[in-house]
């Protein structure tokens, strides 16, 4: 087995974007890739095919999420989507571009979705409560590499009840809460049981902090080119 190599959240910008710039590999394909790996190692794990509620972010984990989403349901899991986002005065959730392209595919594919508007969150809790408690499993798509900051307010809370729910938590790329590059918890943090982080370990996985949030921790393969690979692990030490 290879030994484990570690990247900061700016390492994993660079890679992302040179495969993008000069390996002509678009975001959403990443995304996909990403995904649908993470599908397939969650159905590895969900030998019971038990019910999994998909909690989204609006940026690039909660893209993720909905690839997952549409990924399960093709493997006939029963899925439902939870999307935490601020709403536009179109009526459409202020997303990430290529987080907006999967939502729209899992709209079009019928995948029961749920949204708490970030700006006018309402009564939200209890029906949350109950999404989880329906759940056999919570897939944590909320934050990403990119949080820097605790998480606070409706996010805050989403946290404490995904964490209070007894569920088995699968967490996509890491704990959302979790800082990528420190392995810190400075706010409420997901304490997941596995986390499918994407083409290396992040380099706050070697606090032993971390590992009370990571659970058992499976790289997912994203597609990028061997050679940019073979780069970055060199750049990274």
């Amino acid at each position: 087995m290879n030994e484990p190599w570690y990247l900061t959240r700016e390492q994993v910008r660079a890679i992302d974007a040179t495969a993008m710039a000069l390996f002509h590999m678009p975001g959403v394909l990443l995304m996909e890739n990403a995904g649908r790996g993470a599908a397939e190692t969650l159905a590895r794990l969900n030998a019971d095919r038990e019910p999994v509620l998909i909690v989204c972010g609006e940026g690039n984990n909660g893209g993720d999420g909905f690839v997952i989403a549409r990924h399960l349901q093709n493997l006939g899991i029963t899925v439902e989507l939870r999307l935490f986002a601020p709403m536009t005065r179109r009526g459409s959730p202020r997303l990430s571009d290529d987080a907006a392209i999967n939502f729209e595919i899992a709209k079009s594919a019928e995948i029961p979705l749920v949204i708490t508007d970030l700006l006018e969150p309402g009564d939200w809790l209890a029906p949350f409560e109950e999404a989880c408690r329906q759940a056999g499993w919570i897939v944590d798509a909320l934050f990403g590499t990119g949080l820097t900051r605790p998480v606070a307010g409706v996010h805050a809370q989403a946290i404490e009840t995904i964490n209070a729910s007894g569920k088995k938590i699968f967490a996509i790329d890491l704990p959302s809460g979790l800082n990528a590059n420190s392995g810190e918890s400075p706010g409420p943090t997901v304490r997941a049981g596995h986390t499918a982080t994407f083409v290396a370990h992040k380099a706050g996985f070697q606090n032993s902090n971390a590992k009370l949030f990571t659970g058992e921790i499976h790289v997912i393969d994203i597609g990028v080119p061997k050679k940019l690979l073979d780069e970055a692990r060199r750049d990274a030490g």
